[in-house]
């Protein structure tokens, strides 16, 4: 079978396709961030963040479980095409400023947030050897964190200085011109399509229960993604409601964050691969970002300003930097000719968790404050990592 990703000529390199796949992920992440950055200058509630990332999860579960077919069709350049023109119609939405307008923002960003990761595995398998994946994997997930880190950045001074708009103006335009390079790359990865047969509901979801090391994956998938959304979103306003920081600082914290999560999405994919240890490597990390979580929600108050900090680039490091190990362990562990369908059934459950985690806050941040919402966070977290752990064996799993 021959689907939408491959070429019937020799392959095409690994290194644009890394970088345009890298590229898409972190003009995702600079959409999806913006809201939760601007919140204090742009006076957005945390029941409105919640909303909005309720909404773009509620369109990207379903986007992710049945993109895969779309992407053996269309290919994962045109996919990505289609993405960032989803982020442009949803900063436009998003920069009217309403509930209703942050609300449908969230539905059109959803529509780009599914089927990203999903678009990249399916590229990317193809194109490097196994020995090599787990870091390729992780270094293509530092899209992320290289969004996340120039938002967290930029956006607070430009909301400050020019408002809020401006900064949904600034992602728009960053899509359009990620559009001309995905259009202008896409010929040299597109060959001939064979579409492959099509997978049923219950074909779908046997992607992921048939392998328990996949199931379980799939399951500890979950408190980690809610942690990992928590952070990015609600991580501003905790620090300077509860922390005692300023707009600025805290805006400087969560870029530490973001930061910590770039240098930990390449050094645990790194080690992973030294190693040949992946499901250790995921366990560590969710032992991590349980302390983490705890530290700063139960007395993160009393820690200084660089204690701060530190503690929120270690949390980056941990909740933000698992991504890469895990996607490459899913390309790894799934059928060859499905590893598109596979990452999106499984990234399912991900999206399942970064669904729940903005109710979950909300409701702690109602009832006892932001700093137990983490805590609880933490405990799942640590549940996660049992899960992981029960799974298999680190030599099955790497």
């Amino acid at each position: 079978m021959v689907d939408g990703n491959t070429a019937l000529r020799p392959a095409p390199a690994l290194l644009p396709a890394l970088g345009a796949m890298t590229a898409l992920q972190a003009l995702v992440a600079l959409a999806l961030f913006a809201p939760g950055v601007v919140a204090p200058r742009a006076h957005i509630e945390v029941w409105q963040l919640s909303m909005f990332s309720c909404a773009v999860f509620a369109v990207g579960i379903p986007a992710s479980f049945w993109g895969g077919g779309f992407i053996a069709r269309l290919g994962s350049l045109r996919i990505a095409s289609l993405c960032a023109a989803a982020i442009v119609a949803g900063m436009a939405l998003a920069s009217l400023g309403s509930s209703a307008a942050l609300l449908a923002a969230g539905l059109c960003l959803g529509l780009a947030m599914g089927p990203e990761t999903p678009a990249s595995a399916a590229l990317l398998a193809r194109l490097v050897t196994a020995e090599r994946r787990a870091f390729v994997f992780s270094v293509r997930q530092t899209g992320n964190q290289i969004g996340a880190v120039c938002g967290s950045l930029a956006l607070p001074a430009i909301a400050i200085s020019l408002g809020p708009s401006w900064c949904y103006a600034l992602v728009g335009v960053c899509a359009l011109l990620a559009i001309v390079m995905f259009e202008w790359l896409r010929p040299a990865y597109t060959g001939k399509v064979a579409p492959p047969p099509k997978l049923d509901l219950r074909a779908r979801l046997a992607l992921v229960t048939a392998d328990r090391r996949i199931a379980m994956l799939a399951l500890a998938s979950m408190p980690f993604s809610a942690m990992q959304v928590s952070l990015n979103t609600v991580f501003v306003t905790l620090g300077t409601r509860e922390l005692g920081l300023s707009h600025i600082e805290a805006g400087m914290a969560l870029a530490c964050a973001q930061a910590g999560g770039l240098v930990g999405r390449l050094g645990w994919g790194y080690v992973a691969m030294r190693l040949d240890a992946s499901r250790a490597v995921l366990v560590v990390i969710g032992l991590g970002m349980a302390f983490c979580a705890a530290l700063l929600g139960l007395d993160g108050a009393s820690l200084g300003r660089s204690e701060q900090f530190i503690v929120a680039a270690l949390f980056g490091l941990t909740a933000s930097g698992w991504n890469g190990v895990f996607i490459a362990e899913i390309a790894r562990l799934a059928p060859q000719d499905r590893i598109g369908e596979t990452t999106g059934a499984v990234l399912t459950a991900s999206y399942a968790g970064l669904l729940a985690a903005p109710a979950l806050v909300s409701i702690f941040d109602g009832v006892a404050g932001l700093g137990a919402a983490f805590f609880a966070l933490a405990c799942l977290a640590l549940c996660g990592t049992v899960a992981l752990i029960w799974g298999g064996h680190d030599k099955a799993s790497t």
